[in-house]
């Protein structure tokens, strides 16, 4: 078997920036087996479009496979035009992400780092797609995801995912709350190492509900919720008012912060160090790490892609793995 850590990448929507940092981050690959799955004659013609030479073997298995970027193929359905979406396409990225998560249940691959999908036009070519989040969910089983973002100094998880605003408090449950911050607290343990997590956790409303007159959220579930689980042992903090949450005095001694919905913790996070930043789903029988940006159509091909997301994202899977 390979000695080395196997990491698979799906670049994600052909069209966007994901095949532009695939190429480039495979001029200079880490010390480990990086296998894009993806079509190769068209990684090599975006590598043309960018003035780059890419070649890489094609991927055969771990057997005695050593440090080096491969390619295990998946033909697009049609060709690909740097910043022009094509929906015909839309099942090619599905069938990426298929061929990526077999991969790591059946032990092929140690972990999956995926690049930036475009929802809109999954969903217009008929697949219901909400994210990759719960698509790798879904895939693998997995009764309860959570998507965390980390950068240096700064981890922030989601209670709710990508909701319309409207819908996020009807999710914001006792069960579903529970649920989320027992996958943190637990994978903070298992898979960052840290011994006693410290999570502070956001409240819903602005003031944190204002004692129940703007908002009953943090009254009747997640003031009950901390309970429970601080009696159980868990060392939470909140519900904090989302607006000093992230002030240095309040991070001072925290682990990971949990925000109740998508855009309230999230640009924080962004605004910190959006070129490091990596997406990270929690939950999963597998390690899967991400970039933090979206497809940036309008970068395609013309070589202004930042690939500093991808290399963080890497880093953090192989950190993840050991």
């Amino acid at each position: 078997m390979s000695k080395v850590p196997v990491i698979a990448l799906s670049p994600g929507e052909p069209a966007g920036v994901g095949p532009d940092i695939a190429v480039r981050v495979a001029l200079q690959p880490p010390d480990l087996a990086l296998v894009l799955i993806a079509d190769s004659a068209m990684l090599q013609a975006r590598a043309q479009q960018l003035h780059l030479t890419f070649a890489a073997p094609e991927w055969n298995g771990r057997g005695d496979a050593g440090p080096g970027v491969y390619v295990l193929p998946v033909i697009a359905r049609q060709p690909v035009k740097p910043g022009l979406l094509n929906v015909a396409n839309a099942p090619y990225v599905i069938e990426t992400l298929k061929t990526a998560v077999s991969g790591c249940l059946r032990g092929e691959f140690d972990a999956l780092v995926t690049g930036p999908v475009h929802k809109g036009i999954i969903n217009d070519a008929g697949i219901a797609f909400t994210g990759h989040t719960e698509f790798l969910a879904a895939q693998s089983a997995a009764a309860q995801p959570v998507m965390m973002l980390a950068c240096p100094g700064l981890r922030v998880a989601l209670v709710t995912t990508h909701l319309p605003l409207a819908e996020v408090s009807r999710h914001i449950t006792r069960e579903r709350l529970t649920s989320v911050l027992e996958v943190l607290h637990n994978d903070l343990k298992r898979k960052f190492g840290i011994a006693d997590p410290r999570i502070l956790v956001c409240g819903l409303n602005p003031h944190a509900g204002e004692s129940g007159h703007l908002g009953h959220e943090e009254i009747e579930v997640i003031e009950p919720v901390i309970r429970d689980l601080s009696a159980r042992g868990m060392r939470l903090r909140g519900p904090v008012p989302a607006d000093t949450a992230f002030i240095p005095a309040q991070l001072a001694d925290v682990d990971a912060v949990l925000a109740m919905y998508h855009d309230q913790g999230l640009p924080v996070l962004k605004h910190r160090d959006f070129a490091r930043a990596v997406n990270i789903t929690l939950g999963l029988p597998f390690v899967r790490t991400s970039v933090d940006h979206g497809t940036a159509l309008e970068l395609a091909g013309t070589g202004g892609a930042d690939v500093s997301s991808l290399q963080a994202a890497i880093e953090m899977a192989r950190r993840l793995i050991r």
